[in-house]
Formats: C-alpha cells, structure tokens, sequence
C-alpha cells in the first residue's frame, strides 16, 4: 500500500533545489541556442522575429531545413507561463530541421501581466501564423508550462482554427503540467493568479481533446514526483475520451535536460513526434 499526501505544493514543483547542479540552468542552454540560431542565420535558413501580434513578446522565430520542408514543428518554452522566452531554446530546433522539417518557436506575454488563459489564445494566434509559413503536417510539443500549451491546443476549446487543427498529426507533451489545480496551492500563484474557474476552463486534463488527436506524454524518470504523475495523468484520462495516447517515462533524466533529445534527429524523442 502506498499513501500519498502532498504537505508542501511548492517544493512538489520546485525542480532547480531538487536537482544536483540545478544552478547550472537556465544559463546553460543560452550558449547552445545562440550558436545555432547564429549559425541558421549565416546559412539564411532563419526567420527570427516575425510577429504575430502587436505586444512586444508576440513574436516567433522559424528555422528551416535544407530544401522544401517536410512539416512544421512547434516548440512551446516552458517557465511557469512566468519566465523565458524563444531565445533559450532555438537549439532544440536541431533534430527535427536536420530531419527534413521546419521549426516555429514563439516567445508569448509572461504573467503577471497576463493570465493563462490569454497565453493560450496568443500561442493560437502564434501557431495560426507559422502555419501559414510552412505548408504539410504541424507537429506540437512544449516542455513544462509548454507541455500544458501545446495540449490546450489540442482540446475541443482549442483557440486553433479548425483548417490548423486538422493538419496537427502528433503531439508531446514534455513534462507538462496538464492540471492547473495544484499550482494554486504553490506561492507562484501570487503571480499566476489562477483561481477554480480558470483552473477548470485551462487544464487539458478536464477538458476534452478533438477528434483523431494523437498525444505522447513524456517525462524523465529523475523529475518530481508531481511532473510524473501529471504525465501519466493525462495520457490516462485522454485515453478514456478516445484519443490515442502514448506515456513515456525517460530514465536518467530530470526536468531539465529531458528536452536534450530534440537536438538529435536520431532520438527517441524526436522520433516519437515526427512519427507518421
């Protein structure tokens, strides 16, 4: 028999303390995106900046493969909806662009300024215009905060048009946070202000995902115990609403190199979300 009561919210979903060497990150994915957006950039294979609204952080950038590209993917950073921007993670971009497939990374308005429910209607509307750069199947995946975007867009009250929806052929979600509930017990509440009915309308885990979506719920098997089991969670009631859902629990990996397979057009994770 194994109990669970969960006295501390905040450490639950504190994933820097909980990490040996956590302090190196965020500053050590800065350095790798540089370069290669830098190195996109001299090839003319990046598109950086295009906007997709008129706030300052409505702006996304592109990066392609050589020749016609295959699809697009779509990169949601994570932060806790509070934190970063598209700048950070432009390397990710490497596994899908060397295999053939554009990448759209957008940056979006950061709470407090904003609430959750306006982030996801500006990554919709982020999502809307990359679509409209690159033509075939749109790939979705985030990590973390990320994770839980890119699901919402996959739910019956997605903000994507219905002509965007039907060529989203998969999607990961990478340590998402697909049940809002639990945040409003951490003190990063006090900038989120997610309160019941905005944790009901926002979480992917209570609403219901479109027809035909495909979901692959992804985690490292050295995060906490809470990104675990939001994993497993929402592969589980999704499965119950007819999606095709898939979980996968990567050993040896925390919250924040999890996302270090996209680099590799060999990895499983980028295998797994540019499947046919």
């Amino acid at each position: 028999m194994i109990h669970r009561h969960i006295t501390d919210w905040d450490d639950a979903y504190a994933n820097g303390p909980n990490i040996p060497g956590g302090e190196r990150w965020p500053a050590a994915w800065k350095e790798p995106a540089d370069a290669y957006r830098q190195k996109l950039t001299q090839a003319d294979r990046a598109r950086l900046d295009l906007a997709y609204g008129e706030r300052p952080r409505q702006r996304l950038d592109v990066f392609l493969p050589e020749g016609t590209p295959k699809g697009l993917v779509v990169y949601i950073h994570g932060g806790y909806w509070r934190a970063f921007d598209k700048s950070m993670w432009s390397h990710l971009a490497a596994g899908c662009v060397d295999s053939g497939y554009a990448v759209a990374m957008p940056s979006y308005t950061l709470c407090p300024e904003v609430r959750i429910g306006d982030i996801v209607r500006e990554v919709g509307r982020a999502i809307e215009v990359a679509v409209s750069e690159v033509g075939g199947p749109v790939m979705l995946t985030g990590h973390s905060a990320g994770g839980h975007l890119a699901t919402r867009m996959l739910t019956t009250s997605s903000p994507l048009s219905q002509s965007v929806l039907t060529r989203v052929r998969n999607t990961v979600s990478i340590s998402g946070v697909h049940d809002l509930r639990p945040i409003m017990s951490t003190a990063m509440n006090n900038d989120l202000h997610i309160d019941e009915a905005e944790a009901i309308h926002e979480s992917p885990v209570l609403l219901r995902p479109v027809a035909g979506a495909r979901l692959t719920c992804w985690v490292g098997g050295g995060e906490r115990a809470e990104f675990i089991r939001q994993t497993a969670l929402l592969a589980n009631v999704w499965t119950g609403l007819g999606a095709a859902t898939a979980e996968f629990i990567e050993p040896d990996r925390h919250h924040f190199n999890v996302v270090d397979g996209l680099e590799d057009a060999n990895h499983a994770l980028t295998i797994t979300l540019l499947a046919p």
